[in-house]
């Protein structure tokens, strides 16, 4: 007989509410469906009446996580209707910034994964290494959460000879840091039986879904924008873009594991060529940007952020819509669910790592 058990829309293993029924037999899952939109907050309609430097402020808090992916993004937008040039060395420092926030997201859902399996030791391990990263943004920008380095035309702190080195020191004590981590996450035998063969997405799904970021990627998509379709001089760097093959919750971890490393070579090649020259074009006013319309692409930490920005040449955006990576991956998690047990539910939801701030917006 089957029977109907509802997950949330508030659940312990998630911060953000998100309704799922499931359909079982017992304790397999035979079926799921998932609901959204109950954390609407009207961002892109409250976009319309500020003007650009406010908007910056504003969308930085669509997510805590991810909020200079946000606030990078729709800067992007403008400055292309504006036909600005950012200097390279705002560029890379938006870079720095770009991949020490992939980093924490990185450790932040690694750790929230070792706890929904009941791994709290590996839990603490992971948000520990994680505040360092955390200390770093704090000591560049002086916020810990919403960094407020983007402004239109460039960055908005510059770093020092002594925020190069505290940034070197922390890549060189995560990187030792992450040797064990990387162990004991691809060898521990609890978080192998609760991962491995858990909550697959193939490949064939994830492309007719429409799978994006290191979701996509651990089932098997070369995909990434960075690489793909770059910006803020991302052609100049050298990493890789690691393909898991496994499509599971696994493959889910090993992705972030190794997407760490690549942030960290990243951050030192931006560091230690860190180009001469100003951090922005000087603008202390408002900027005058023009009627025009720009779609700008950004591979946030949970997959590709697109803001399309419309302006009319007044001082506020005639249109903004933004297009998250959860919107894109959270349609595959009633065909992950199917096939498994009620047990692993919380784990394979939380496994897109979701935000549903950034998808209700």
């Amino acid at each position: 007989m089957s029977y109907t058990i509802p997950i949330g829309p508030y659940h312990p293993a998630l911060e953000e509410p998100i309704h799922v029924r499931l359909t079982v037999d017992g304790e397999q899952i035979t079926d799921a469906k998932t609901f959204v939109g109950y954390n609407h907050r009207g961002i892109e309609k409250l976009a319309q009446e500020r003007n650009f430097i406010q908007t910056i402020v504003l969308v930085e808090r669509v997510c805590g996580i991810c909020s200079h992916s946000h606030a990078m993004t729709y800067a992007m937008c403008v400055e292309n209707i504006a036909g600005m040039e950012v200097p390279k060395r705002g560029q890379y420092i938006r870079v720095i910034i770009s991949e020490l926030e992939r980093i924490h997201s990185h450790l932040l859902w690694l750790g929230i994964a070792c706890h929904i399996v009941g791994h709290d030791s590996m839990f603490m391990q992971c948000w520990n290494d994680r505040e360092r990263t955390m200390d770093t943004l704090e000591a560049i920008t002086g916020n810990r959460v919403n960094y407020a380095m983007n402004t239109i035309g460039g960055a908005r702190r510059d770093i020092d000879e002594e925020k190069r080195k505290i940034i070197l020191s922390a890549m060189d004590d995560l990187e030792q840091k992450m040797a064990p981590l990387t162990h004991y996450l691809t060898t521990d035998k609890t978080l192998a039986m609760r991962t491995k063969g858990v909550g697959v997405l193939t490949t064939e799904d994830a492309v007719r879904i429409g799978a994006a970021g290191p979701h996509a990627r651990a089932s098997g998509v070369d995909m990434d924008v960075r690489r793909d379709s770059p910006y803020s001089s991302y052609e100049g760097f050298d990493f890789a873009v690691p393909v898991q093959q496994s499509c599971d919750v696994y493959a889910r971890v090993v992705i972030r594991v190794l997407e760490i490393y690549e942030s960290i070579k990243i951050i030192r090649q931006a560091v230690d060529n860190l180009p001469e020259g100003p951090i922005n074009l000087g603008a202390n006013r408002m900027p005058k940007v023009p009627a025009g319309e720009f779609v700008a692409r950004y591979e946030a930490p949970r997959g590709p952020l697109v803001y399309q920005v419309v302006t009319d040449g007044g001082q506020t955006n005639a249109r903004l819509s933004l297009h998250v990576p959860t919107f894109k991956n959270a349609p595959t998690v009633a065909t992950m669910l199917r096939g498994n047990t009620v047990a692993d539910a919380g784990l394979i939801v939380a496994s897109i790592d979701p935000c549903f701030s950034c998808l209700d917006r």
